[in-house]
């Protein structure tokens, strides 16, 4: 096994294609890429910014550096690193040389003649520390990294790192192995021993839940779970073998820090969104029970116990919609920018989206909408009134913010969005029906050869037999026109049940005709064209003619 590196690694054999493999994944990370050797002696450091990058050696933190605008603080730390290792590399150089040479304005930290950095006033200022203090504590650091690059590269250092790479990955499938175990004797188990009780789930709970659906959940979550285990344990034995090696120790750190930084950011936003968090909290809290204050006020007017005057009771409810909706409104604009991320440019930016978005696809929306709450103030109507829109005829049988639906007197369901209500003109038949009665009417024309006056009793005859019509206000007949061939009459009568408004129009033209036939007056509507020989009525002996074969069956 010694074999396997040597002094100048240049004949790996089969276990070593794993250092090589790892070495050249590190050359293509962008943390192992070299930044711009740049001669800090001719750089001016005046106006030097805050801003700090980490000097690194095999992954591991040194110190920080600042940089200014031409000369970044990246730049200036790779360029720190890079000098650091070649001094390291070099096995003639000694730790013991590294020395600090006091200049005018800074600090050199040197290796004879070979300057490995600059430590200027910009390096310490705002860290509470001396330009000396700064000085010696980046020497410590680069001799002490010297030192450990050149101790992690020796023989005896690598040969026992691969044989802990190799232990590890040994134990890594051994322990696999057991958990993949464990996870398919805890699925057997559970197979087993609850398998006859999820079969019995169809019938507990009457087919809503299946047995096959919750099984396969199961199995999914097992599934699921059997993943998560490989990829945790992978993951840190992987972490573990990278960490060895010199070469790949900057994959570690750089792997380790992109599950990390997320952890160590979500942590530090929850934290900092704690007070935020509890705004929230209690802006949901005084919102949620004053809608309920609310609401019980104006359950109270529309029950009749709380008062207003020429305040309708049924307009309360639909009063508390549209106070609910403007307090929500309010609350979620109060609490927007405690929303975490609200300040982002991301969050803006779909924010702006979204609203531009429903303001162009919510023109009809928003038109109903708002005809939902009008429609509701103009109080044209109200739930069980019959109603007429152009052709459309019918019972209301629902209200909503954005349609109406009818019930038509042949059970046919109407659905008429809001705004077209709005710009209709409603016909309600039901609104003055029970105090003032509704007048139901119809037209015959009858001959210039007939008495006004008996047309005038043989109607209002009509009207008092038909059932449901009411005799007080008594009916009336108006003579609508004189046309050329007839006069139009026009019976009016009142009743009080819309409901059995086309029962009672169907009653009324039954009495009419029999009326008219029993006093031989002939109805010329709707056409006349001459006079017939034989007047156009039906003989009272033929009122109750049978139809065709019942007469035989008798």
């Amino acid at each position: 096994m010694c074999k396997i590196i040597n002094k100048s690694f240049c004949k790996i054999r089969p276990g070593g294609l794993l250092v090589l493999l790892f070495l050249w994944i590190s050359m293509l990370l962008p943390g192992s890429l070299s930044g711009q050797t740049i001669d800090e002696d001719a750089v001016e450091f005046e106006g030097i910014t805050q801003k700090l990058a980490p000097v690194k050696v095999d992954g591991n933190v040194l110190f920080y550096v600042t940089g200014i605008a031409s000369y970044t603080a990246e730049q200036r730390a790779a360029a720190i690193s890079e000098r650091i290792k070649k001094i390291a590399a070099d096995e003639s150089v000694s730790p013991d040389s590294v020395k600090i040479v006091k200049g005018e304005d800074r600090l050199k930290i040197c290796v004879g003649e070979v300057l490995i950095l600059n430590v200027f006033e910009g390096d310490v200022k705002n860290l509470g520390i001396s330009l000396k203090g700064m000085g010696d504590f980046m020497k410590n650091e680069i001799v002490s990294a010297i030192e450990s690059y050149r101790n992690n590269r020796s023989r005896p250092v690598l040969i026992k790192n691969l044989l802990h790479a190799i232990g590890a990955i040994v134990l890594m499938a051994a322990l696999l192995f057991v958990l993949l175990w464990l996870v398919r004797r805890l699925n057997t188990f559970l197979l087993n021993r609850f398998k006859m009780r999820i079969d019995q789930v169809d019938s507990k709970s009457f087919n809503l839940i299946k047995s096959s659906q919750l099984w396969k959940a199961i199995q999914v979550s097992f599934k699921t779970l059997r993943i998560v285990v490989i990829i945790f344990v992978i993951a840190t034995f992987l972490q573990y073998i990278l960490g060895l090696f010199p070469w790949t120790n900057n994959i570690a750190t750089y792997t380790l820090d992109l599950v990390l930084d997320p952890v160590r950011k979500m942590w530090t936003g929850f934290i900092g969104f704690i007070p935020s968090l509890v705004f929230l909290i209690v802006l949901f809290v005084v919102t949620r029970y004053l809608l309920k204050l609310i609401r019980l006020f104006f359950a109270g007017i529309e029950n009749g116990g709380i008062v207003i005057r020429e305040f309708d009771n049924d307009l309360a409810m639909p009063t508390f919609k549209i106070l609910r909706f403007f307090i929500i409104a309010f609350a979620i604009v109060v609490a927007y920018p405690y929303i975490p991320g609200s300040e982002s440019s991301a969050f803006k930016g779909v924010s702006v989206f979204l609203g531009i978005l429903f303001s162009l696809g919510s023109s009809s929306f928003i038109s109903n909408l708002i005809a939902g709450y009008s429609m509701t103030y103009r109080g044209a109507y109200k739930i069980g009134d019959l109603i007429k829109l152009d052709d459309n005829i019918g019972f209301v049988e629902e209200q909503r913010l954005l349609i109406t639906r009818l019930r038509s007197f042949k059970n046919e369901e109407i659905v008429i969005p809001n705004s077209l209500l709005l710009n209709s003109n409603i016909i309600n038949y039901s609104k003055r029906a029970k105090d003032l009665g509704l007048i139901i009417h119809t037209i015959v024309g009858i001959g210039y050869e007939t008495p006004w006056r008996q047309v005038d009793a043989m109607l209002k005859l009509a009207a008092d037999r038909t059932e449901g019509l009411l005799k007080q206000p008594p009916p009336y007949v108006l003579k609508k026109s004189l046309g050329d061939f007839a006069v139009n009459y026009e019976i009016n009568a009142y009743c009080n049940d819309v409901v059995r408004m086309n029962v009672l129009y169907t009653t009324l033209h039954q009495n009419i005709l029999d009326i008219f036939n029993e006093n031989n007056v002939q109805i010329m509507t709707p056409a006349y064209e001459g006079d017939p020989e034989i007047p156009k009525v039906v003989p009272r002996d033929q009122w109750f003619t049978p139809l065709a074969g019942e007469g035989n069956q008798q």
